[in-house]
Parts: C-alpha cells; sequence; structure tokens
C-alpha cells in the first residue's frame, strides 16, 4: 500500500493527499515517542496526540465530502450526492466520538487541526473529473484505515475503551474504501459505455 500511495503523490501531488499523509506522519511520530517514553499504551499524552491526529484525519474527510454534497449538479448527480452528504455525516459522527474521548481523557480537542498554509489553497480545479477526485478519497481512506490499525496495535490492552472505538470507527471506513472502490468503479464503467443511437427504427 505504501508504493500505491507513494506512486499516486508522485504523479499528481494534490493539498487533500498532502494533508491526510501529513496526518498518518504525525500520528506514526506519536506511537514511537510514545513507545519510548512509556514503553506501553498507557503514556496518556502519546494516546491524546494519536486521537487528535485521528480528529484531524476525520476533520478534513467531513469538509471533502461536504465539497462533494454541494457541487452542481451537471457534474455530480442528485443521488451520488446524497451519498456524499450521508458519508460527510458519518466522518462527523466519527470526529465528535473521538473528541468525546479525548475530553474524557482530560485532553483539549483539536477542532481546527489544519492551519490555512496547511490546507493549501483549499479548491480544487474546474476540470478535475470525479472519479479522479474518488482516487484520491480511496487513497486517503486506505492511508486512515492504516493510521488506525496502528493505532488500534499501539493501544493493545492498555486502553480498552479507546481502543474499540478506533475499532469500530476503522470497521467503518473500511467500508467506506470498498463502497469508493466500487463507485468509482461504476462511473468509469458508465463512461466507457458505447452509445446506441436509435435511428427512427422504434424500440429496440
Amino acid at each position: 500500500m505504501s508504493a500505491f500511495i507513494a506512486n499516486a503523490q508522485r504523479d499528481r501531488i494534490h493539498p487533500f493527499l498532502s494533508n491526510v499523509a501529513e496526518i498518518r506522519r504525525r500520528a506514526r511520530q506519536h506511537i514511537e515517542e510514545g513507545g519510548a517514553n512509556a514503553g506501553h499504551a498507557t503514556d496518556r499524552e502519546a494516546v491524546l496526540r494519536l486521537l487528535n491526529a485521528a480528529l484531524a484525519t476525520e476533520l478534513v474527510c467531513v469538509l471533502r465530502y461536504q465539497r462533494y454534497a454541494v457541487m452542481d449538479s451537471a457534474t455530480v448527480a442528485d443521488t451520488v450526492k446524497n451519498e456524499f452528504m450521508k458519508r460527510a455525516q458519518d466522518e462527523q459522527s466519527h470526529a465528535n466520538q473521538i473528541a468525546a474521548r479525548i475530553v474524557e481523557l482530560g485532553g483539549e480537542p483539536n477542532l481546527d487541526p489544519l492551519s490555512a498554509s496547511d490546507r493549501g489553497d483549499g479548491e480544487y480545479p474546474e476540470e478535475e473529473v470525479l472519479t479522479d477526485m474518488l482516487a484520491e478519497d480511496l487513497i486517503a481512506e486506505r492511508i486512515a484505515i492504516d493510521t488506525y490499525r496502528e493505532i488500534v496495535r499501539y493501544l493493545g490492552e492498555h486502553d480498552s475503551a479507546t481502543r474499540q472505538l478506533i475499532e469500530r470507527i476503522l470497521a467503518t471506513e473500511q467500508e467506506h474504501a470498498e463502497e469508493l472502490a466500487s463507485m468509482r468503479e461504476n462511473m468509469r464503467g458508465a463512461a466507457r459505455a458505447p452509445v446506441v443511437a436509435n435511428h427512427g427504427g422504434g424500440p429496440t
């Protein structure tokens, strides 16, 4: 998977992917620092940093899917836009749960994890097609899945409540990745389908 991500970023660097990849880099750093400092997964500060990294991932994905949901109908069908809005709501629910867990642990959830410069220009080229955008989302979902798996392994049995929360979110993200892959393939298939002209011979 790392080679797949690296190739995608090499071929077309995009602020959205850069954001998610940077969040994963920070999360891995927190895991390494937490393990070095505490020797086990009970280091509260390391767990809080990991949860804020997870929160950042969810928040940038919320913004991404919300943008899809309000795109012009000529670009995205209303039925597809509804799916994106549901996806945004799912990600927001994840963010809310993670933020609540951070508070339970006595921490402060960072609800603005990326500065304006980190986000890039916040816009996407008008000529970008939805299948390409979905490919970026699929990469981002896989980055998030890999990150959450690392967090689950790091937590182990030392913080079962946080681990179970991340496991639930991980399961949903895996479903999202499968749905995105299927949606993108369906759109690509529809675009490749030949148009059969009817030259006045009545219904065929």
